[in-house]
């Protein structure tokens, strides 16, 4: 990935968004993920996004191996995917991508 600017902008949109929301809830996160799963219509999404944070857990895990990074390093973004499923791969891709843009500017200025 050659830009971060995509995910970086989606990644501040998106959790300004997530804290805002968590500052004037009124009930706690465990609440209502409880809730969310207390009726057939509101479980079917939240089981679809949570296989959706599955894949894209499994995806970081193989990317960063990959890349030759441990599979420890993976553990903090599984850890937020798993709490705010689309915060974890949003910050794997702007890291990932500005450790890119880190290792590819030297051999460019050599050139």
């Amino acid at each position: 990935m050659k830009s971060v600017g995509l995910p970086l902008i989606t990644l501040i949109a998106f959790a300004g968004y997530t804290f805002a929301v968590m500052l004037q809830a009124e009930q706690s996160l465990l609440e209502f993920g409880l809730g969310l799963m207390s009726r057939p219509d509101t479980a079917q999404v939240v089981i679809d996004l949570y296989l959706l944070a599955t894949l894209a857990g499994i995806w970081m895990y193989r990317d960063a191996r990959s890349r030759g990074q441990s599979a420890l390093s993976v553990l903090p973004y599984l850890l937020l995917t798993a709490v705010f499923v689309s915060i974890g791969p949003l910050l794997y891709l702007v890291v990932r991508g500005f450790r890119e843009r880190r290792t590819t500017r030297p051999a460019r200025q050599q050139a």
